[in-house]
């Protein structure tokens, strides 16, 4: 029998914050036990492999319980904090029932169950109790599961559909980053042998399906999740050595790059290049009242001549897409700046980059970077990126060899801007000289393509004037 302060208690879920994200890390806790909370009120902040983000309760009451301490992982659709909605008064016991043959509990498919609208799903055995209502035939109910499992998003509010006659043959389960990296490799996901918790395809599995059919792969068994302060081995000494979990935002960068670095054949150009020109103009933007209050920096000038020569060679802003054996060419760029944060490297874009003014990309720049270093990126605003800009000059570096973001075709490094004894008009003379490199994949991009590119956006540097020639 269930009093009504039982049922007074509502547990908040980690919501998917993100499409395709299984698991947050909590960060800090706005609230504690006995604390009251209204609806919409901000009462943690998670961080996801995107980005950090505050979560918001969704009803007003008065918090009973926190589930976890700061600094926990925990999975998609996993309670994180218990509110008495009833504002916490004491609740009369419920009057005695007549007692009734226990309902028969229906049996609930394995493996992740829908949660509530918005809030994405998560794998649970957590045995719930049975729900009152019209019942979800289960071939509909199997189709929102494996929705969600392929990255469909989180499930709508509708009229549930008549179910078909025949049952549709069911897609392999599998998340999208394993679902991308079988397009990477060739893999049929249908011949896939499941290894993973409720029969989800994982990446050794892919990995396996691909090595030669000579060699029989030991299917990689699934590791237990670690604890968070599990102790370190004996032989490990704390006094020489710190050991820190990957995870968040740098563990999704690892994965990328490694998946990048293996999947595209990456070929690298570099040009160095007398930009004392385009620093004078930056100079005089600086002063001009139409950027009043915008970042104006050499980065401004250089997405600009990237932008120009992406025009002028718009085969660069492509994408290789394995499952169909096609070059998809991008009519529109949504330029990637790589930005280091306390938490790792991520790389949001400006959406139609190509449409906009000068002053109206000196705006979105500032907003990227500003946003990026208070942690608080988007993912919406790390997802569909066309072409990046790493600047490593920040540093002090000369150059590097960028790997590709995946689903990108190129990427250019921009080097350090330094004062270089140079030959300008048949004299030596110190100028502002930068090395910049571009990395593209060469399975969509021939040498003679990147090479204009580079060469577009190093003229274009050395003579600013061509942004209105160009353009």
């Amino acid at each position: 029998m269930t009093t009504m302060t039982e049922a007074s208690v509502r547990e908040f879920k980690m919501p998917d914050v993100g499409e395709g994200l299984t698991e947050a890390e909590i960060l800090k806790w706005y609230v504690q036990p006995g604390d009251k909370v209204t609806d919409g009120q901000v009462v943690c902040e998670v961080e996801t492999a995107k980005a950090a983000v505050e979560l918001p309760i969704p009803y007003d009451g008065v918090v009973r319980e926190l589930h976890f301490p700061e600094g926990t992982t925990v999975d998609v659709g996993t309670s994180i904090i218990a509110v008495d909605v009833s504002g916490g008064a004491p609740a009369p016991q419920a009057p005695a029932e007549p007692q009734q043959a226990p309902a028969q509990e229906e049996p609930k498919p394995e493996g992740r169950q829908p949660v509530l609208v918005g809030y994405g799903v998560a794998t649970s055995s957590t045995k719930r109790r049975p729900r009152k209502g019209p019942e979800v035939p289960a071939q509909q109910a199997s189709a929102a599961i494996q929705s969600e499992l392929n990255g469909h998003g989180t499930a709508q509010t509708a009229t549930p559909a008549p179910p078909p006659t025949a049952p549709p043959q069911q897609r392999p389960l599998a998340k999208p980053p394993v679902r991308k990296l079988a397009k990477d490799l060739g893999v049929d996901l249908a011949t896939v042998t499941p290894t993973g918790p409720d029969g989800i395809i994982t990446r050794e599995d892919v990995h396996a399906a691909a090595a030669p059919q000579t060699l029989e792969p030991t299917p990689t068994p699934v590791a237990a999740p670690t604890p968070v302060a599990a102790p370190a081995p004996a032989s490990y000494d704390t006094t020489r050595e710190t050991r820190l979990p990957v995870r968040g935002v740098r563990k999704a960068t690892a994965a990328a790059m490694v998946g990048s670095a293996f999947t595209a054949p990456h070929v690298t150009e570099f040009v160095t290049v007398d930009v004392t020109r385009t620093m004078k103009l930056v100079e005089e933007l600086k002063e001009d009242k139409e950027f009043t209050g915008l970042r104006v920096n050499p980065l401004l000038l250089i997405s600009k001549a990237l932008l120009v020569a992406i025009k002028r060679n718009p085969d660069i802003n492509a994408s290789w897409d394995e499952a169909n054996q096609e070059i998809v060419v991008k009519h529109y760029v949504n330029l990637g700046i790589a930005a280091a944060t306390p938490r790792g490297l991520i790389v949001p874009n400006i959406k139609d980059a190509q449409d906009k003014t000068l002053p109206q990309l000196a705006e979105a720049l500032g907003e990227l970077v500003s946003t990026a270093r208070e942690g608080k990126t988007s993912p919406s605003a790390m997802q569909g990126g066309t072409i990046t800009i790493t600047n490593v000059g920040v540093f002090g570096v000369d150059t590097g060899t960028p790997i590709l973001n995946p689903g990108e075709s190129a990427i250019l490094a921009v080097g350090a801007i330094k004062l270089q004894p140079w030959v300008h008009k048949g004299k030596v003379k110190p100028r502002q000289v930068t090395t910049l490199a571009l990395s593209f994949d060469h399975r969509l991009v021939d040498g003679e393509l990147g090479s204009k590119v580079l060469a577009d956006v190093a003229a274009i540097l050395e003579q600013p004037k061509r942004l209105i020639t160009w353009a």
